[in-house]
């Protein structure tokens, strides 16, 4: 049986790969760098950019503080998930990829000033941490399988990240992480029909009819299978009349009789 299905915004078309889908991901990674770069240059203190909770001089942070860390390994440590998220946000919630990151990092810096440590709070892992939530409740929510798998893609990945959203590591950011963390709840939540919907079967469509589907009329109000429909027995008998007979002719041997051996 052929299944056929359909949604409000699923179409094949709709997944094609595009090098901006690679292109944006890769030019935040050569940014933040470029800009730590600047920083070791220039001998410039960029600490201050960060998110100061509480403090009219915090309130830049709030959108700067993403791209500045504090060291190599800072860096490091945030580059590769945030290729890798903002590649699958810009491939999988393309109509919405801009929208969840521009909000996403407003919101996640606005609760970081509202809750957070007397401190500057640097470095791009609230972003991180709004996307891996964002992708893996969003994924769940909507309920399509293929955002289901790139959940459970993300929580293989990145589950251990949960831990750093509770306060194990006082030179961790952990109230950025939470913030992040609740941004991308939210915005999961708040972004409903600009994503893959659930895949949905003829047969659950309003105006399906039981008797107009090709197969179910191969069943009798009992449920017995019905193997030939009787509108079809009249083409299978001609075409049975229009192929050439076949004469078959059997020659048995008698075998020998073993009693007389």
């Amino acid at each position: 049986m052929r299944r056929h299905y359909y949604s409000n915004t699923e179409d094949v078309s709709e997944l094609g790969f595009s090098l901006w889908y690679l292109i944006w991901p890769v030019f935040f990674g050569v940014f933040i760098w470029g800009v730590y770069w600047l920083e070791l240059e220039s001998g410039w203190y960029l600490n201050r950019l960060g998110v100061y909770p509480r403090s009219l001089k915090g309130l830049p942070g709030i959108v700067l503080s993403p791209f500045v860390h504090s060291s190599v390994s800072h860096l490091y440590h945030n580059t590769l998930p945030l290729l890798v998220l903002s590649a699958a946000l810009f491939y999988f919630y393309r109509r919405i990829a801009w929208k969840v990151l521009g909000w996403g990092v407003l919101l996640s810096g606005t609760l970081t000033w509202l809750m957070a440590r007397p401190a500057w709070h640097i470095g791009a892992s609230g972003v991180i941490y709004m996307l891996v939530s964002f992708i893996f409740f969003k994924g769940l929510l909507a309920r399509n399988y293929r955002l289901m798998a790139l959940s459970l893609l993300v929580v293989f990945l990145y589950g251990s990240m949960v831990w750093y959203v509770l306060p194990v590591d006082d030179k961790i950011s952990w109230e950025g992480h939470l913030s992040g963390a609740i941004a991308g709840l939210v915005l999961s939540l708040f972004f409903k029909r600009e994503v893959l919907q659930p895949v949905r079967y003829s047969w659950e469509k309003a105006e399906y009819k039981e008797e107009d589907d090709p197969f179910m009329r191969h069943f009798d109000e009992h449920g017995n299978f019905i193997e030939v429909l009787p509108e079809d027995e009249p083409a299978i008998n001609e075409s049975n009349e229009n192929q050439p007979s076949v004469k078959i002719t059997y020659h048995y041997k008698a075998s020998g009789d073993k009693d007389n051996d």
